[in-house]
C-alpha cells in the first residue's frame, strides 16, 4: 500500500475478457492494510480472485510459488504489488503466444521513477532466443509463462536466494522455452519506483548479490555446454550481478569488505571467467574484472575512479589500424603488469575512433586471443579449456 491500489487498478482496466483471466493474490503477511484491500477487490472484480493470507516468508519466492501452486490457466503472470499493467498488456501477450506457440513472452517494460532495461525492445519479435536477442539483460520475473512449460519441468522460484531468484527462474524459462516472443511495440508492464526506495533489489547485504551470481552462472553452466553460447550468457551475471561490486562502492568499502569480496569472487573468476566472456565486454569493463580474476584489488580503486568521473581513455592505434588500445589506468605499466589484450578494443568500441581498420583486425583478434588463454591464472585457464 498504496501502490497495490493502482495495481490492481490497472488488472481490472485489462482489455482481456474478465472471464479469460483469474487472479491470484498472496498477501505475504503485510501489515499496511493490503489484505482487506484484497478482499475487497476480489467482492467486486469482474473475474475470479482468489486471495491468500499467509504469514510473512521474507522475500519474494515463497508468494509467488504459493500463487502458482493454485494457477490453473494455460499462462501466468507474476505482477508485482507496487507495478501496474498496461491496459491491453495480457490480451497482446496472450495472442502474441498463440500466435506463434512461444511458451515465453516479454512485454514493453517503461519506468515510472525507474530505469528500466532499454536493449531488447528495439522491436517486436514473434519468435526468438536467448541466445540471438538482449533478452538476458531482463530476466525479472514479469513475463508471459506458458504454465504447461513451468510444470512440466517442476520449475519453481528458488526460497534460498533473497535476490536474484527471478534472473534464476527467467533465465531457465528462457533455455527451456519453445520459443520466445517480445511485444516491443506496446508499454505492457510499468516498473514503478516507490517513493521510500525499499524495492528488494536494492536492499539486503552485499554477499546476497554473489549468492545470486554463483547460483545463474552454475545454472548456465548445467544447461549449456562450453562454448560461445555458454559464453554469450555468462556476460549477464558478470556484468550485471558481479561487476557493480567493484564499482562506486568498492571505494567506500573498508579492507575488511573489499577482502571478503574478493573471496567470494574467486571461485566464481576461476570457474566461469574466460576471454571469450571477457571480450565480450567493454574494455573498462573487462579491466575490473580481470583485475579480480588476478587478484589485485589495490589497483581497481584507480580504475574506478576513471570511470566515475566519465574520462575519455585515450585511443593508441598500431598495426596500420588494425589495433585500437584504450589507454585506462595502469595500462603498460610494469609494476601493473595487466597484459594488452584486456586494453584491446573489440570492433563495437574501436569503430568509434578514427583511422581504425575493422577488416584488418579480425585475424591479430584471434591471435590476441590465443595470448590471452596464457596470460590467464591457471585455474581460468583450465575452466576455459574445459
Amino acid at each position: 500500500m498504496p501502490y497495490l491500489v493502482e495495481c490492481l487498478a490497472s488488472v481490472e482496466r485489462q482489455t482481456l475478457d474478465p472471464a479469460r483471466m483469474e487472479v491470484i493474490a498472496v498477501d505475504d503477511g503485510s501489515a499496511d492494510g493490503t489484505g482487506e484491500c484484497l478482499e475487497e477487490f476480489a467482492a467486486r472484480a469482474a473475474m475470479p480472485v482468489t486471495v491468500i493470507r499467509q504469514e510473512n516468508s521474507g522475500g519474494p519466492s515463497g508468494p509467488r510459488n504459493v500463487g502458482l501452486a493454485k494457477a490453473t490457466g494455460r499462462y501466468v503472470f507474476f505482477l508485482d504489488a507496487d507495478d501496474r499493467l498496461g491496459d491491453e498488456a495480457l490480451e497482446r501477450m496472450v495472442a502474441m503466444a498463440d500466435k506463434n506457440g512461444t511458451d515465453v513472452v516479454l512485454g514493453k517494460v517503461e519506468g515510472i521513477n525507474r530505469k528500466p532495461p532499454a536493449s531488447m525492445w528495439g522491436r517486436t519479435l514473434d519468435r526468438t532466443d536467448v541466445f540471438s536477442s538482449n533478452i538476458k539483460f531482463t530476466l525479472s520475473a514479469q513475463k508471459l509463462f506458458r504454465r504447461a512449460l513451468l510444470e512440466r519441468h517442476g520449475m519453481r522460484f528458488d526460497e534460498s536466494l533473497w535476490t536474484g531468484e527471478d534472473a534464476l527462474f527467467t533465465m531457465e524459462a528462457y533455455l527451456r522455452a519453445d520459443g520466445v516472443s517480445v511485444v516491443a511495440d506496446y508499454p505492457c508492464y510499468y516498473l514503478v519506483g516507490r517513493e521510500d526506495g525499499k524495492h528488494v533489489t536494492k536492499s539486503g547485504s552485499y554477499t546476497l548479490r554473489f549468492d545470486s551470481a554463483r547460483a545463474l552462472m552454475n545454472l548456465i553452466a548445467d544447461m549449456v555446454p562450453a562454448g560461445p553460447r555458454r559464453d554469450t550468457l555468462m556476460v549477464r551475471p558478470f556484468l550485471v550481478t558481479l561487476l557493480p561490486q567493484f564499482g562506486p562502492k568498492f571505494l567506500k568499502d573498508d579492507e575488511r569488505i573489499r577482502r571478503h569480496k574478493m573471496e567470494l569472487a574467486g571461485p566464481l573468476m576461476a570457474a566461469h571467467w574466460n576471454p571469450e566472456v571477457a571480450r565480450r565486454l567493454r574494455v573498462h569493463e573487462r579491466l575490473r574484472l580481470h583485475l579480480v580474476a588476478v587478484g589485485r584489488p589495490e589497483l581497481l580503486p584507480e580504475v574506478i575512479e576513471f570511470v566515475r568521473a566519465k574520462k575519455q581513455a585515450d585511443a593508441l592505434l598500431e598495426k596500420r589500424g588494425t589495433r585500437v588500445y584504450l589507454a585506462y589506468p595502469h595500462f603498460r605499466s610494469k609494476p601493473a603488469g595487466v597484459p594488452d589484450w584486456v586494453y584491446l578494443a573489440e570492433p563495437r568500441e574501436a569503430r568509434a575512433v578514427e583511422g581504425y581498420r575493422e577488416e584488418a583486425a579480425g585475424r591479430f583478434l584471434r591471435r590476441a586471443l590465443r595470448k590471452a588463454r596464457r596470460s590467464l591464472p591457471t585455474r581460468g585457464v583450465k575452466a576455459a579449456a574445459a
